[in-house]
């Protein structure tokens, strides 16, 4: 493809993004399906339709119609389209409430455990894990804690039901055969598992940075166009396609998305760029750049790793509700986030030019 063959590519996919995005939006109002945030600070987004990431089936199918003779650009949209497949499927069983979990206030003077959590006089918390369920009620009884809300927890897939989809995601994408190197090594066989890996990685980070207005669309969209641009200095021009095809995506859907977003993208949209970019990363054979470019969200995951093990404790989860529970605003973890992802674009790019 020359230039003005990826320019009108670009075009194509943000334009249809825009359309698709602003359509869907009105079906979803229509049809009432919205979020209903169980994060204290975000309550006031609830009533804001999700499950937009089916605007990006329809564009990528659209791409797919277009250029389906071009063999990057159909496997990684083959692989986009079945990952928010199985994103919708998420968000579908997600409509199902599991259960309504209670959120309390601390009435008292004093730090009381609950849970795993040191609540402070007057901080509100969810009342989530059994351990904390069986100490409210003693809590309530001595007006330690005051019951100010519930919000309704939805049904999501066993985790290692989600597993063995995004695990089947992998492989879709190993059994083209279109990953045989990477980084200058020879895979082989090894090609399945380390697909398989990447994949699983990147699917998880954008669904974990998925929790703001425009986070996890402004990341990838950064990120791809970071590998955009790293395409073109370095070569091959074979790398620009897929990552313009993402980048357009990403842009599209963020006309709507930007805070303060009027819909969200959902498990739909965030397994759409998850498997899209580890796909466009391993067939355009820049693991080392990519990984890179992504280390906002990875690092967003190794922290909720670590919280999940016990190491260190965070009030909510992931990293990013965290910290707007400390008082940091949206829009300003929003801009860092994207900021630190420009930063580690530049040195990515640096690096390569002057080192590498």
């Amino acid at each position: 493809m020359n230039n003005t063959d990826m320019l009108i590519l670009f075009l194509i996919t943000l334009c249809a993004t825009i359309f698709f995005t602003w359509y869907i939006k009105r079906i979803l109002l229509k049809a009432r399906i919205a979020d209903n945030p169980i994060v204290s600070e975000h309550r006031h987004k609830s009533g804001t339709p999700t499950m937009g990431g089916i605007a990006f089936l329809f564009t990528i199918s659209l791409i797919i119609s277009l250029y389906y003779q071009n063999t990057p650009i159909l496997i990684v949209s083959f692989i986009m389209l079945a990952g928010g497949i199985v994103g919708m499927v998420d968000d579908l069983i997600g409509l199902k409430v599991k259960e309504v979990q209670k959120i309390v206030v601390n009435t008292s003077d004093e730090v009381i455990a609950l849970g795993r959590l040191d609540v402070q006089p007057g901080e509100e918390v969810r009342v989530a894990t059994p351990k904390a369920k069986a100490e409210v009620d003693n809590l309530l009884e001595k007006g330690k804690v005051k019951v100010v809300g519930e919000v309704p927890i939805k049904t999501e897939p066993e985790e290692l039901e989600k597993i063995i989809c995004q695990i089947v995601l992998g492989l879709f994408l190993a059994l083209t055969g279109a990953v045989t190197t990477l980084g200058g090594f020879e895979l082989g066989i090894f090609a399945i598992p380390i697909v398989i890996i990447a994949v699983l990685g990147s699917i998880n980070s954008v669904n974990l940075i998925d929790g703001m207005d425009g986070l996890a669309a402004g990341i990838v969209g950064i990120a791809s166009l970071a590998c955009c641009a790293y395409g073109y200095l370095f070569g091959p021009m074979t790398i620009l396609p897929p990552f313009l095809i993402l980048a357009a995506l990403c842009l599209g859907f963020l006309v709507f998305n930007k805070y303060p977003a009027s819909i969200f993208m959902g498990d739909t949209g965030s397994f759409v760029l998850g498997t899209g970019y580890a796909a466009a990363v391993l067939v355009c054979d820049i693991p080392y750049f990519g990984v890179l470019a992504l280390g906002v969200p990875i690092i967003s995951v190794l922290v909720s790793l670590l919280h999940r093990a016990h190491v260190i404790k965070l009030p909510v989860e992931p990293l990013h509700h965290t910290l707007n529970h400390y008082g940091m605003s949206e829009v300003k973890i929003i801009l860092t986030y994207w900021g630190c992802t420009v930063l580690l674009c530049i040195i990515g790019i640096i690096a390569k030019m002057y080192i590498f």
